[in-house]
């Protein structure tokens, strides 16, 4: 069957993705192969494709089908997660469109709904992946919120309170008023804005005096329940034991002294509201103040904001601001920049919340995490993030575990009293209600008297467990998979959830299997333009990745992902870059046209130029597969992309085959043909990991090929020792063939027209290559001399002199002429430099870097002078 003349990404990657599920090479069972295993950072079960995903799953693709084909048991488990607050959030808004209101849903009717979200958009993203490629085992796709995946969230939760290492509190948490839930400290981003610092005055109680307070919160007046000095500041010492007057409410309140108080801060007196900042907390606790909450869940006021009840907080803050200056309470209003917090879920400004919450505390569980990772056991992907991983570690804070949504694991706490420590914990509610009987002494205890707690909890506490429960490791821990594939080899993530995954894996880890997750953590960077803006869809500057295969093929954008986005570094990421990955498909496939176009004959020898190239290459394809490997152990993947491109597009397609390729007409020797598809083979399996589809159709075109005989489970080539003295000595050739193709370039020579070489070997190089120098250069004569050729333009490979001989061929005259002006210019800009560089000053003064070029230059042009003189010198 004759060979497509164009590639046709979309035809040929929908048939071998068909025929790599149908033939399923992607599954992994458990057998006596060592394994392989990666476990993919399960998505949002709601999300699709972004840039994002699109590197992170590149690498994780390119390093499983390497193993693949290096004979391990290769296993990437697949999955989603189900995303609490975004799923939420996206039902919620649903339900809004469709006109009901969450509020006036069952807990069981809205879950319903949730239910019918997932299974309608869940797998979106998953579908994707496999458009880029992504050979993950199917059969074994997780979604956190599966049976047993839940069941390992619940038993864990039970057995981590059994161990006391969870419990319940009242504590100041991170509120987020537009999810309406409980964010941990990870899941709160900091970042710097300009507000305003505002000074608002405080009468005191029985007299006409006053105090100042700042504040960059007015509201949070209506909350106040003391004024704080220090006792050390002399400007207050009037002030000790009395009260205040809180504006607009009117509420008296104690004035009492804390060394806590910063003297030199705003004015040195400072408002307390416990309720809403945890250091105002800590200071209610220690001097018995009372607490007063002024928002509701959405951060509206509540009664307590008096004429502002419902309004919204920053509504409210502008309102308070004009009617404390109408009253004469505002003394004056400053810029200030300062620290807010907002949601890493939904973006809204984080409002400090007192509330009973759950908690795991972290220290104890931290201090294997951080050795595993200190001590190598654990190795992050570039090292630079290790101070980051053990900054973090080493001041861990307790998990705040517990989320006010209906969409998630419900917490198994069940509550049988009045009071909030009336609860008991247990994985169902049978063995609540037993534990609920034995604790009361009351056997009529009915499950209708329990009631289960209504938060769910975080989102990353099912995912933390993901390694072990994907492979049912929780609930049954001595299983053959979790025997078999755990600990995992590989985990290729993002930076920013290196503690909130990364780390909590780890853990759980060590708590759970008494051993490490993984070994590796590669950490991408982040996909950004070109303009270094990190890609988003609220700036319109991020393609869309389906479109992007669509227009270049899978191939394309992988190895345009790839060229150059470095472990741990942000990836630029050009549109271009994918173009010049579709245009190395093209080119290899036109490279295998070109070796399918030749004639093979079993009655022509072998010529000498064609025994010589393939040596080379094979050589050549040796030295680079070392340098592939290193970078792969490395983790250094756009290197080795690298390399296996530079060895295919220029060592192969460039060099090789023109040096095999019989003549016009003719046919070519069997030994070279076979030679020429063995080597082939071997460079579509070094590629293979980085482009799968345009691979695995040559494959299949070189020979009918069974399905055991497929790429994507071929035999990675072996290393074997090589000849470096050939590598150089073609070097040196190549240099010779582009000296002699420049002269016939610049001179008009034709290629079709043979001419002569002259050489002077001055550095003795080797003969081997000379068959291949008169093959390329079209050289009917070549011959070794012990000085210069009378009539000949010359050039110089180092110190080897080459001569053309070029009487009758060229305008000797306007030649010497031409070489002339250019050796007056070459003099004339070689003085230039020579008068910097015996400028003293210049020399003393200049960064090292710059004289170091002027340097290179006068080395150059030193040369350049040689060679023309030597060419006018032949010509004369």
């Amino acid at each position: 069957m004759a060979i497509a003349s164009q590639y046709n990404a979309k035809r040929v990657e929908d048939k071998w993705y068909d025929y790599w599920m149908k033939n399923k090479y992607f599954h992994s069972e458990v057998d006596e192969r060592e394994p392989y295993t990666i476990v993919i950072p399960p998505p949002n079960v709601t999300g699709v494709l972004h840039m994002g995903h699109m590197l992170n799953n590149t690498i994780q693709d390119v390093l499983v089908r390497r193993a693949r084909l290096k004979g391990y048991n290769a296993c990437w488990v697949p999955g989603t997660d189900h995303a609490s607050i975004a799923t939420e959030a996206k039902v919620v808004a649903k339900l809004k469109d469709e006109g009901i209101d969450k509020s006036t849903l069952s807990r069981e009717e809205f879950l319903q709904h949730a239910w019918d979200w997932t299974h309608k958009h869940g797998g979106i993203i998953l579908q994707q992946l496999k458009k880029l490629g992504a050979s993950c085992d199917w059969d074994r796709t997780k979604f956190t919120m599966d049976e047993k995946m839940s069941e390992s969230v619940i038993k864990v939760f039970v057995d981590l309170y059994e161990k006391g290492l969870v419990y319940r509190g009242y504590r100041m948490v991170n509120w987020d008023p537009q999810a309406k839930t409980t964010l941990s400290d990870e899941e709160v981003n900091y970042e710097e804005r300009n507000g305003r610092l505002f000074y608002l005055k405080y009468k005191i109680e029985g007299s006409d005096d006053s105090l100042t307070i700042a504040t960059t919160r007015p509201e949070t007046i209506l909350g106040d329940t003391a004024i704080c000095i220090n006792p050390n500041d002399e400007r207050f010492t009037h002030l000790k034991g009395k009260k205040a007057i809180v504006p607009i409410c009117n509420r008296v309140i104690p004035i009492i002294e804390d060394e806590y108080v910063d003297m030199e801060f705003g004015t040195g007196c400072l408002k307390v509201t416990p309720a809403h900042d945890e250091n105002d907390k800590n200071l209610g606790d220690k001097h018995n103040l009372d607490v007063i909450d002024i928002f509701n869940d959405d951060a509206t006021l509540n009664s307590y904001g008096l004429h502002y009840e419902g309004k919204d907080r920053f509504q409210v803050r502008a309102e308070i601001v004009e009617e404390l200056e109408i009253s004469g309470f505002l003394e004056k209003v400053e810029d200030h920049l300062n620290k807010v917090g907002t949601s890493e879920r939904t973006g809204a400004v984080i409002e400090p919340k007192l509330s009973d919450q759950w908690f795991l505390k972290m220290k104890e569980m931290a201090d294997p995490a951080l050795k595993a990772v200190v001590g190598d056991d654990i190795n992050l992907v570039p090292d630079k993030f290790l101070n980051t991983y053990k900054h973090w570690m080493e001041n861990v804070r307790d998990w705040n575990i517990s989320r006010q949504l209906w969409w998630g694991h419900q917490i198994p706490a069940y509550y049988y009293g009045e009071r909030k420590n009336d609860f008991v914990v247990a994985e169902t509610p049978e063995e609540a209600l037993e534990k609920a009987r034995k604790i009361t002494g009351n056997d009529a205890l009915q499950a209708s008297d329990l009631t289960q707690d209504k938060d769910v909890l975080d989102t990353w506490f099912s995912s933390w467990l993901w390694p072990i429960s994907v492979f049912n490791g929780i609930l049954e821990p001595e299983n053959r998979e979790i025997q078999y594939y755990y600990p995992t080899n590989d985990l290729v993530t993002a930076p920013e959830i290196l503690f909130f995954w990364v780390a909590r894996m780890i853990m759980a880890g060590y708590e759970y299997r008494g051993e490490k997750p993984f070994k590796n953590v590669y950490l991408t960077g982040i996909v950004r333009d070109k303009q270094r803006r990190k890609m988003s869809k609220s700036l319109g500057n991020s393609p869309d990745p389906i479109g992007l295969i669509e227009q270049y093929g899978a191939d394309g954008v992988r190895v345009g992902m790839l060229l150059s986005s470095p472990a741990g570094n942000d990836l630029m990421f050009d549109e271009d870059l994918c173009k010049q990955g579709s245009a190395f498909s093209n080119k290899i496939w036109n490279a295998f046209r070109l070796v399918k176009g030749w004639e093979i004959s079993e009655d022509v020898e072998q010529p000498e130029t064609a025994r010589i190239a393939i040596d080379w290459y094979t050589s050549k394809f040796q030295k680079s597969l070392r340098e592939i490997e290193d970078h792969y152990s490395k983790y250094r993947i756009s290197d080795a992309l690298m390399a296996t491109y530079k060895l295919i597009w220029d060592d192969y397609c460039s060099w090789f085959l023109e040096m095999v390729k019989p003549g016009y007409g003719e046919p070519i020797d069997s030994k070279t043909y076979n030679a020429i598809i063995e080597i082939l083979e071997n460079n579509l399996k070094i590629l293979h990991p980085f482009m799968p589809f345009v691979t695995e159709e040559i494959w299949h075109e070189i020979t009918e090929r069974s399905p055991e005989e497929a790429l994507i489970v071929a035999k990675w080539p072996e290393q074997k020792d090589f000849d470096e003295n050939i590598i150089k000595e073609f070097s040196h050739a190549a240099e010779v063939i582009a000296g002699i193709r420049k002269i016939r370039k610049d001179k008009n020579i034709s290629f079709k027209n043979e001419i002569g070489l002259s050489i002077l070997n001055n550095e003795n190089v080797s003969e081997r290559f000379d068959s291949t120098i008169a093959k390329m250069g079209n050289i009917a004569d070549l011959e070794y001399v012990d000085g210069s050729v009378d009539g000949a333009l010359s050039f110089r490979v180092r110190s080897n002199e080459y001569f053309i001989p070029v009487t009758g061929a060229i305008d000797v005259e306007a030649e010497k002429k031409k070489i002339e002006e250019e050796l007056a210019y070459t003099e004339g800009f070689l003085n230039s430099v020579n008068k910097k560089l015996s400028n003293e000053r210049f020399v003393n003064n200049a960064p090292e870097k710059v004289v170091a070029i002027e340097k290179a230059k006068k080395a150059d042009a030193e040369a350049k002078i040689e060679a023309l003189k030597s060419s006018l010198k032949n010509l004369n």
